[in-house]
């Protein structure tokens, strides 16, 4: 994989950043994007061309709200950077409230940055790239019926089924793949005994952390025969 290009949604903060250096150290060039997180992702920028100067790391702001700038934000990166060899969806919102207490404002808002920017830029990644990998990040919810977050469950279950929809579609060029992770970092203002608390109830019974998610990812990039698959990286919880 050195020398390819990966474009990571969310790249500057929490999971994002840690796929980000994940892949830095694997020698990929990488396009960092951004909507509020300008410091942290010019930080992460900076720090990244100090350690790796032979690569190439690009920031690019986008409002992944705004259907009119994600319909540019492939075809930005593309001309920036020419072939982007993975698009990694990442970036999203996660907001609780019960299918009762759900307002049209907060439905539209975790589908849209949940499920229709990823969908827009998984479709202009297939007509503008026309070759390499998708890798969608979901959410051990998905196999549940907890409504909790009811918007933020409904939108990574759209996710998932356009995943495996994509990887028919987009097959043999693109391989197409998700990642479900379960509880990997702690929100913010979270008890510092969240993780813990989570994973007690998993088979596994002990926090995870970041360490799982990125060994799926390095097996889903070395894995030429695989696509269509949702691997879940959440200790078990999924079957709880």
């Amino acid at each position: 994989m050195e020398g390819k290009t990966a474009l990571i949604t969310g790249a500057a903060k929490r999971i994002g950043k840690e796929l980000a250096l994940h892949l830095a150290k694997n020698s990929w060039n990488l396009a960092l994007h951004y909507n509020t997180s300008k410091g942290e992702a010019m930080a992460l920028r900076d720090y990244l061309k100090a350690i790796y100067p032979k690569q190439v790391f690009k920031v690019f702001c986008c409002d992944l709200s705004d259907e009119i700038a994600c319909e540019s934000l492939i075809d930005e990166t593309y001309q920036e950077l020419g072939q982007i060899d993975l698009l990694i969806n990442n970036a999203s919102v996660f907001d609780p409230a019960l299918i009762k207490e759900t307002s049209l404002d907060l439905f539209k808002d975790q589908m849209n940055i949940n499920f229709k920017a990823p969908f827009i830029l998984m479709r202009d990644y297939a007509n503008i790239c026309k070759k390499g990998i998708i890798l969608n990040f979901l959410d051990t919810r998905i196999s549940k019926f907890s409504s909790d977050y009811a918007a933020y469950s409904l939108s990574k279950v759209a996710l998932s089924h356009l995943t495996q929809m994509a990887a028919i579609e987009f097959g043999p060029d693109i391989r197409v793949n998700g990642i479900a992770p379960g509880s990997t970092i702690a929100p913010i203002n979270a008890d510092e005994n969240y993780l813990e608390d989570r994973a007690a109830i998993t088979p596994m019974k002990v926090p995870g952390g970041i360490e799982p998610v990125l060994k799926s990812l390095d097996y889903i990039l070395a894995n030429n025969f695989l696509t269509g698959q949702i691997l879940y990286c959440d200790g078990g919880e999924q079957l709880m």
